[in-house]
């Protein structure tokens, strides 16, 4: 069992910058797939970015460029960089352990106004 504390979460003006951090209650080295994902007011919760253990990352196009996922195993916490932020980024941000069948945090909101 693996619990996931996000946090990070704000509101913040479009073009700003925000950085979420994920703290598992345990080891994280051990565990492949760590990502973020969100979901809007009215939307799916889609993926945002994951990281394996190895350090490979993949991304959402609508958020490549703009944000960086990283993950410190000897902290046991993911982080997930978000810079240029835009209106549409506003969601409740989720960290995710071991894919969409895993683990889940309870979520942050993220509030990008004008």
């Amino acid at each position: 069992q693996v619990q996931l504390l996000e946090s990070g979460g704000g509101l913040v003006q479009a073009g700003g910058s925000l950085r979420l951090s994920c703290a598992a209650s345990g080891s994280i080295a051990s565990i492949n797939l760590m990502g973020w994902y969100r979901q809007a007011p009215g939307k799916q919760r889609g993926l945002v970015a994951t990281i394996t253990s190895g350090g490979s990352t993949n991304y959402a196009d609508s958020v490549k460029g703009r944000f960086t996922i990283s993950r410190d195993n000897a902290k046991n916490t993911v982080y997930l960089q978000m810079n240029s932020l835009k209106l549409e980024d506003t969601a409740v941000y989720y960290c995710n352990a071991l894919g969409y069948l895993g683990y889940w945090g309870q979520g942050t909101q993220v509030t990008v106004h004008s």
